[in-house]
């Protein structure tokens, strides 16, 4: 290589430094929030249903508090790199896409869409270039959210809620279906899906046993 290439490489790999670096800088605060947000979750397993709404509440100031960051993120990622730079904060954006979905259900018993979930953490559509919601890491959080209520269908029977499996049975085997009519070409949601059908089980035997003891009509 002459001098003139060397000086050309040097510039480029330093131009991604600052980019590494400017992103870094705010997966690192992203990561607080999302340690704040999951933390704050956790609760709804010893919290009455009675109770839910406060808890619910008290963490969705601090999801939306997350777009800022993801905004300066976006603002990062220089033109048509997005897919170069993703993995740098996508364990996140999973666990943004848990706590939202897990929050809809909760208040209101529904399942958020790719473009609701977005619009919920203020990804701008003007971003697309540099920063999406990637449909792999939609479906990653919706499998984590899974996770967290086949656990919560458990600890329901014990606050005394026993509609509660009910209602979260109906709503992961209506998931699990959307799941199976999907072709999974990435290695790591195959494996993962596997953990919903273990998710599905527990569920379904959480709601047997209550029904079983006429604790509610099946």
């Amino acid at each position: 290589m002459d001098t003139a290439n060397i000086d050309v490489l040097n510039t480029l790999l330093d131009k991604d430094i600052g980019v590494s670096e400017k992103i870094r800088e705010q997966v690192k605060e992203l990561d607080k929030k999302v340690r704040t947000i999951v933390g704050i979750l956790g609760k709804i397993h010893s919290t009455p249903s009675n109770s839910m709404g406060p808890l619910l509440d008290s963490v969705e100031p601090v999801l939306y508090s997350c777009r800022e960051i993801l905004s300066a993120i976006a603002s990062a990622v220089p033109p048509d790199q997005f897919w170069r730079w993703k993995e740098m904060w996508s364990n996140d954006i999973r666990s943004l896409v848990f706590a939202a979905a897990l929050i809809e259900f909760l208040k209101n018993g529904g399942l958020l869409s790719v473009s609701q979930t977005s619009e919920t953490l203020g990804i701008q559509e003007e971003w697309k270039d540099r920063f999406v919601l990637s449909v792999e890491d939609y479906l990653h959080g919706l499998i984590g959210m899974v996770n967290e209520l086949s656990r919560y269908a458990v600890n329901s029977v014990t606050l005394g809620d026993f509609q509660e499996p009910m209602k979260i049975s109906t709503f992961v085997k209506d998931i699990f279906s959307g799941f199976t009519m999907l072709n999974l070409k990435n290695d790591s949601l195959r494996r993962r899906f596997d953990s919903l059908k273990y998710d599905l089980k527990k569920i379904e035997e959480v709601v047997y046993d209550v029904s079983l003891r006429k604790l509610v009509e099946s």
